[in-house]
Parts: C-alpha cells; sequence; structure tokens
C-alpha cells in the first residue's frame, strides 16, 4: 500500500514516505479496530522454524527412503 502510494502521490525523502507508512499503518490498525479485532490481544503465529522442521520430519516420515 505504502509503494503504490508513494509512486501515485510522486512522494519524495525519508520524511514523505515515513509519514505515508505511518498514515498506512494507522489506517490499517483503524479498520481492525473497527472490526472488533486488536491485533495485541491476537495469539503469536507458530514459529516458522518450528513448522520448517515439522514439515521436513513429516517429508521423512511419508516419502519413501531413496537408495544410494
Amino acid at each position: 500500500m505504502t509503494s503504490v502510494n508513494v509512486q501515485q502521490k510522486d512522494l519524495h525523502g525519508q520524511t514523505g514516505i515515513e509519514r505515508e507508512h505511518v498514515d498506512n499503518n494507522s489506517a490499517v490498525r483503524n479498520m481492525l479496530l473497527d472490526r472488533g479485532i486488536r491485533p495485541e490481544a491476537l495469539p503469536p503465529a507458530e514459529d516458522v522454524k518450528k513448522v520448517e522442521r515439522r514439515l521436513k520430519a513429516d517429508e521423512k516420515k511419508i516419502l519413501p527412503k531413496k537408495k544410494k
């Protein structure tokens, strides 16, 4: 959203782009709050590294072992 707005509004420099970023974040947060979602109250997502390890372990269990 920020990158699209930076191009459309022809923003240049750190200050203008930072302001756009902050405005976009505020808009998204307000939309979530309007729908009854408090981001800080959401449970944390599962760690990506743990998911990757679990998938690798599952693949090893499912796929047949290759002979050398």
